[in-house]
């Protein structure tokens, strides 16, 4: 029995520090991989999602043979099949439109800062979820959403204020706008994800291909627009080009986006909702040191309270959700980077609040 006890807690942690792990490697590694080539953001999701989908192909491979006996799931992939494409589409399409201003916006600031400047999600998601289902939030969750809300507000401050402390970092104000319409965009993404599930019978890794799949081919237009093969060529032809972290670092997302997916899976299977949010802040506590240490970032005051208070307001969420619930509802899962989790009709939203 308390063998049985011990594995349990070895597997919650194990899949915690999994999900904290590879969360983090992806926002640290998308923001060096950005900062040296800041003029090339649509080409390096394009290949980042074109290593996914291959992945998963590869998964599927290893799952029809003797390895699946030590693969958490047995991944198998959709047949491509156009009436689907056209249900999820609406779905996908809004995804993509918050990945592009996601990435635009993390383009743009620090790591550390990325959190305040999309700390609207959870109150956003609040909203749009409210008027789907007509309903009115509870007093606690409106509390909550407040919390973040002045969270938001605080960090961003020195940027939005002109009259406010000349020694506080601001951030370019079109970052924080990229920021607020992620935000938004991917809070009508959190309540369509419901509907999406069922196209493909439940299925993660089903709708985790058909996202990877479509945005990619979504992304070529961007690539087009903002001109990147022009840059792409250039680049190609300098011989004092170093394409060292490009190519790591699209590598390494590619992988753990991937990887991100099921570890948002294993993370729900084998711990809680709250459990997941907790380790969701630790990891917010944890970004934001590294964030000081690795790129210098500027810890301020205004960004300090507005991280704290985005973190204990989504916890209080959390826990305000967990209590109005069975507590071992399970959830609807979806998948997608920076993507994240969901329960029926608010808490729900989990898995897409990457806070």
């Amino acid at each position: 029995m308390v063998s049985i006890q011990h594995d349990g807690q070895l597997k919650v942690a194990a899949a915690v520090c999994f999900y904290i792990v590879a969360a983090l490697v992806m926002v640290f590694v998308n923001k060096a991989v950005l900062n040296k080539t800041p003029d090339l953001p649509f080409t390096f999701l394009f290949i980042q999602l074109a290593i996914a989908v291959f992945l998963l192909r590869f998964l599927v491979f290893l799952s029809r043979t003797s390895i699946q006996r030590i693969l958490p799931y047995k991944f198998e992939l959709p047949q491509l099949d156009r009436a689907i494409a056209k249900k999820l589409f609406p779905f996908l399409f809004v995804g993509f439109i918050g990945l592009v201003f996601n990435t635009l916006c993390l383009a743009n600031v620090d790591a550390s800062f990325f959190q305040i400047a999309r700390g609207l999600l959870l109150p956003f998601t609040i909203i749009v979820a409210s008027l789907f289902t007509r309903t009115m939030p509870g007093v606690n969750v409106l509390f909550a959403a407040s919390i973040v809300t002045l969270g938001f507000f605080v960090g961003v401050a020195p940027s939005l204020y002109p009259g406010s402390s000349a020694g506080a970092a601001k951030e370019p104000f079109k970052a924080i706008v990229y920021g607020f319409l992620s935000c938004l965009v991917l809070s009508v993404h959190a309540v369509l994800s419901k509907a999406a599930t069922a196209h493909v019978t439940h299925s993660v890794v089903a709708l985790a291909y058909w996202g990877n799949l479509m945005m990619s081919v979504m992304m070529v237009p961007c690539i087009l627009l903002n001109g990147e093969l022009d840059m792409l060529h250039r680049r190609l032809m300098s011989p004092e080009e170093d394409w060292t972290t490009f190519v790591v670092g699209s590598a390494i997302t590619g992988v753990f986006g991937c990887l991100l997916g099921i570890a948002n899976v294993l993370s729900i299977k084998v711990t809680s909702p709250i459990t997941h949010m907790f380790s969701s802040a630790a990891r917010s506590v944890i970004q934001t040191v590294l964030g000081v240490l690795i790129f210098g970032d500027i810890m301020t005051t205004y960004r300090l309270s507005g991280i704290t208070l985005i973190t204990c307001g989504t916890i209080f969420y959390t826990l305000v959700q967990t209590q109005a619930k069975p507590f071992g509802m399970a959830p609807v899962l979806t998948s997608h980077h920076d993507v994240e989790k969901q329960d029926e009709k608010l808490q729900a939203m989990e898995e897409d609040l990457e806070i």
